[in-house]
C-alpha cells in the first residue's frame, strides 16, 4: 500500500530536473581549487632586460622598431627560484605600454646563448650569475694605480672561455707606467689588446669592436672602467671614484649591472657595465671548456692519455711531446704556455677545495 495517490505523476513533477541540476555546498574557504596548469601566454612579448632595482626589472620592448619603449616589470611568482639577470630576453605579459605607473610581469626567459658566472671564492660551488647572452668580455686593467694583477686577469679569461665568450683586454693609465712587461704574460693568447692613456683614450677603436655585439665590461675597482663606459656612452653618467693611496684599492662606484646602448655611425652595440670586483672565484668552471678554446691544441690533445692535465709535469702529454719535437710553431708553443698557465690557475683552485 502506498501513501502516494494514484493521481500523483512523479515523472511530470521532475521532468525539468537531471543530475546536472544538483547544487553542492560552497567551498568553505571560498577559494577555487588550485591547478598546476598555467596559461600559455601566447600573447607574451619578448624584451631585453637592461637592469634590476629592488625587484623591479627595466625591460626594453620592441627593440629597434618605431614602437621601442622601456617598461617596468616584476617577476612572476613561479619564477622566484629562477634568476633573471641583465641581458636576459624575457617574456612579458600584462601592461607593457610603458606608461608611468604601469607594471608588466615576467613569466619566462628565452633560452640563453651564454651565461657568465663567478663564485665568491674557489671553494664555493654556488654560482653568481653576472650577465646573460653576452658574446664578448672586455677586461679593464690599469698599468698602475692600482697595479695590474695578471692572475686576476687569468681568472677573467678562464670564466670567459668557460662561457664561450670572446675576451678583449684594455689597459688604462698607460701614461703612468709601461704595460709591456704585464702584456707579455698573455703572449700566445688570441686576445685583442687596447691601450689607453688619460689624454689618449681609443674610444673609436674600442667602439668599433662593440658594434653588433653585447659586451660585458669587468675589472678591478679603480681601474677606470666607469670612465671608459662614460666615454663610450655619454648618457650613462656612471659614477667614478679614486684609488686609496694607502691600500691601493679602488672604491666601488658601480653598484649594479646595467646594459647601455652604444651608438655610432658604424652601428650599435650593447655595453654591460658591472660592479668592480677584487676576486673572481672559479668554483663553477669546467676545465674542458678551457682547452676547447685553443682549437689547434685541442686537436693534438686528443692523443693524450685519459685524465691528462696537460700541465708541464703531465706524463705522456701529447701537447708537451709536440712542443719538444718541434711540431708546434713558436706561436703554438706560446699558446701552449698560456693554456698551461690557465689550467694551472684552475688546478690551484682544485687543490684548495675541501674533499678533493
Amino acid at each position: 500500500m502506498s501513501w502516494l495517490d494514484d493521481s500523483d505523476d512523479l515523472e511530470d513533477d521532475f521532468e525539468d530536473y537531471d543530475e546536472s541540476s544538483i547544487r553542492t555546498r560552497p567551498n568553505p574557504k571560498a577559494n577555487r581549487p588550485r591547478t598546476k596548469r598555467r596559461p600559455a601566454h601566447d600573447d607574451a612579448q619578448i624584451g631585453r632586460v637592461l637592469g634590476v632595482d629592488r625587484g623591479r626589472y627595466s625591460v626594453l620592448i620592441d627593440e629597434d622598431t618605431p614602437d621601442e619603449r622601456m617598461i617596468t616589470a616584476a617577476r612572476a611568482r613561479e619564477l622566484r627560484r629562477n634568476p633573471i639577470v641583465t641581458g636576459d630576453h624575457a617574456k612579458v605579459v600584462g601592461d607593457v605600454s610603458g606608461e608611468d605607473g604601469t607594471l608588466g610581469r615576467i613569466i619566462g626567459v628565452v633560452d640563453r646563448t651564454s651565461l657568465l658566472r663567478r663564485s665568491a671564492d674557489d671553494t664555493d660551488q654556488v654560482e653568481r650569475v653576472i650577465v646573460a647572452n653576452a658574446d664578448q668580455m672586455l677586461v679593464v686593467v690599469a698599468a698602475a694605480d692600482p697595479e695590474p694583477r695578471a692572475r686576476l686577469v687569468d681568472r677573467y679569461l678562464v670564466a670567459a672561455l668557460d662561457a664561450g665568450v670572446r675576451p678583449l683586454l684594455v689597459v688604462t693609465k698607460t701614461d703612468l707606467a709601461d704595460p709591456s712587461a704585464f702584456l707579455s704574460h698573455f703572449d700566445g693568447l688570441d686576445l685583442r689588446v687596447f691601450t689607453s692613456a688619460e689624454d689618449e683614450m681609443p674610444v673609436d677603436e674600442i667602439g668599433a669592436a662593440l658594434v653588433g655585439h653585447s659586451t660585458v665590461f669587468v675589472g678591478h675597482s679603480g681601474v677606470g672602467k666607469s670612465t671608459l663606459v662614460n666615454a663610450l656612452v655619454p648618457s650613462a653618467l656612471r659614477a667614478t671614484g679614486h684609488v686609496n693611496q694607502v691600500t691601493g684599492r679602488g672604491r666601488h662606484t658601480s653598484s649594479s649591472t646595467v646594459s647601455l646602448r652604444y651608438v655610432s655611425p658604424a652601428g650599435n652595440g650593447w655595453v654591460i657595465d658591472t660592479p668592480g670586483v677584487r676576486s673572481f672565484g672559479l668554483g663553477h668552471v669546467n676545465p674542458a671548456n678551457i682547452l676547447a678554446a685553443f682549437t689547434e691544441l685541442a686537436d693534438i690533445a686528443e692523443k693524450c692519455p685519459r685524465g691528462c692535465t696537460h700541465l708541464a709535469d703531465a706524463p705522456d702529454c701529447a701537447l708537451i711531446e709536440a712542443a719538444e719535437s718541434g711540431e708546434l710553431s713558436e706561436t703554438g708553443r706560446a699558446r701552449l704556455d698560456s693554456l698551461q698557465r690557465l689550467l694551472q690557475t684552475f688546478a690551484d683552485k682544485a687543490e684548495q677545495t675541501p674533499g678533493r
